[in-house]
């Protein structure tokens, strides 16, 4: 059977199981909590920091920009690095990174500094969230075992936008904004104190190879383009002269970067790893599932908040659904059914019962029953991401070569950055158009007549979220022809409890 063929990585029976590999899971997932919680904690901050620095309304969306730009731009090269110089080398030095960067941005006096520490955050980003997936992806190699660590660790990113929510909203409303980025301090020491004694870099680490100069100018620039594309056609408008610009931009750069890769003796990232057939049926079906999740937390917050006068912590509170399925749908269903399932029949289901959540919530209205509606479609939806997610992050780095599960884990959180960006651009884009078509379309007049007009165009919003979760769906089961894994006798013992 060819390698690609085979969902586990080689086998490493010569070489006996880290008895703290346990313990080195819980430091990774709390690191690569810090970094999905800062994708929307500094949200819910933001208008208090504007309001503490003097930002203006034209600059105040580079707070959240210029995080993404860093992050997503310097993925590829971040995978690169870590399987360069090691991957806990580069987890280790990515952690502390990003809390000096954290504490740089709460110490902030003015814009510039506050958009200089996001910068750094997400430059560090970058290199910590590869690292610590390829961590784990050469850490647990029995199929039982890396099923329950990757369900943990699929639960924990996925919920982490939300948990950011409900974080920001108890630290803004109790104690100020700088602590939004303070808080990170914390999770880095922690993560760092633990990760020296308890991570190992498992695998092997190939010769030093010269950096590919012209690769990662080109994917720099080509995925900046890209996402800051996206950022401006949010705020703009998809046919502004600058959004087309950056767009035609971002196809030459990236074209170029193909060509260069395919010539280049050591290139930033080889093709084969989006090219194979099953990981390249992954990192687009996580791109369609994260346009929906950061539409619905977009959608959702302003809800909460503008429609039915929630404070940021009651908003934040009334997410946790969504974590609570998530939660259940990666840590307890997923990570059981991996070992046993072919990896299609858990997330091609996954996606229909997302789908299903959102269906729901299109029938959300200015004074929906929260208990009747709004939970139950975020559950649905949380749930379903939770399967869908977990033998995703396996995946990504299925059949690789050990010292190519960095770049392979960069793709997947490239692919998911990108869905975010897109997400959050597109969707808001229909839903804002689609308001403004309901109040021509109804001349009445009342006291909820806009907010009337804008929940219905979120519920337009999220009939495009319904559509995109089922071609994910669709995506996955006609691109994953992987089998169920190969299990001894021991992983089926194994599959009943995580030791601790």
């Amino acid at each position: 059977m060819a390698e690609d063929q085979i969902i586990a990585p080689r086998a490493t029976s010569a070489v006996a199981p880290d008895a703290r590999r346990w313990q080195a899971l819980v430091y990774i997932a709390l690191a690569q909590l810090m970094v999905s919680v800062d994708s929307t904690i500094v949200n819910i901050a933001l208008p208090s920091a504007q309001r503490a620095l003097g930002i203006s309304d034209s600059n105040r969306q580079w707070v959240v920009t210029a995080y993404m730009l860093a992050f997503g731009g310097l993925l590829l090269l971040g995978g690169r690095i870590s399987d360069t110089i090691g991957r806990k080398r580069a987890f280790l030095i990515g952690v502390v990174g990003f809390g000096l960067a954290s504490a740089l941005g709460g110490l902030a006096v003015d814009s510039g500094m506050l958009l200089t520490a996001r910068a750094l955050q997400g430059a560090f980003g970058a290199l910590l969230a590869p690292a610590g997936l390829s961590l784990l992806a050469v850490t647990f190699t029995e199929p039982g075992e890396r099923a329950k660590a990757f369900g943990v660790f699929s639960a924990i990113a996925g919920s982490g936008s939300a948990v950011g929510l409900i974080l920001g909203g108890v630290l803004t409303e109790y104690l100020n904004w700088r602590w939004s980025l303070f808080v990170n301090i914390a999770f880095a020491a922690v993560v760092v104190i633990g990760a020296v004694a308890v991570v190992r870099d498992e695998g092997n680490r190939p010769p030093r190879e010269k950096l590919d100069i012209a690769g990662t100018v080109l994917s720099v620039a080509g995925i900046v383009a890209l996402v800051y594309g996206f950022t401006l056609a949010d705020s703009e408008g998809w046919t502004a002269t600058p959004t087309l610009a950056l767009f035609v931009a971002c196809v030459v750069l990236l074209t170029l970067f193909v060509v260069v890769e395919k010539r280049s003796s050591s290139p930033l990232l080889p093709l084969r790893i989006v090219t194979e057939r099953n990981r390249a049926g992954v990192f687009a079906s996580q791109a369609l599932a994260v346009i929906t999740m950061f539409g619905l937390l977009l959608f959702l917050t302003y809800y909460f908040q503008e429609i039915r006068g929630y404070s940021p912590l009651m908003s934040g509170v009334a997410f946790l659904p969504m974590v609570a399925g998530m939660l259940i749908g990666a840590g307890q269903i997923a990570s059981r059914m991996m070992p046993k399932m072919a990896p299609r029949w858990i997330m091609g289901p996954g996606f229909l019962v997302a789908a299903l959540g959102m269906l729901m919530l299109t029938q959300l209205d200015v004074d929906s029953s929260y208990p009747l509606l709004v939970l139950p479609g975020q559950l649905l939806f949380g749930i379903g991401l939770g399967l869908a997610f977990t033998p995703a992050m396996s995946l990504a780095t299925h059949g690789v070569a050990d010292h190519e599960t960095g770049v392979a884990s960069a793709m997947i959180n490239a692919s998911q950055q990108l869905g975010g960006s897109i997400g959050t651009a597109l969707l808001n884009t229909i839903a804002a158009s689609t308001t403004a078509a309901w109040l021509v379309s109804h001349s009445g007049s009342g006291s909820n007549h806009a907010d009337q007009a804008a929940v219905h165009g979120y519920a337009v919003a999220v009939w495009w979220t319904v559509g995109i979760l089922l071609l994910a769906g669709v995506l996955i089961m006609l691109t994953n022809n992987l089998p169920k894994p190969q299990q001894n006798e021991k992983a089926m013992e194994d599959s009943t409890a995580v030791p601790m």
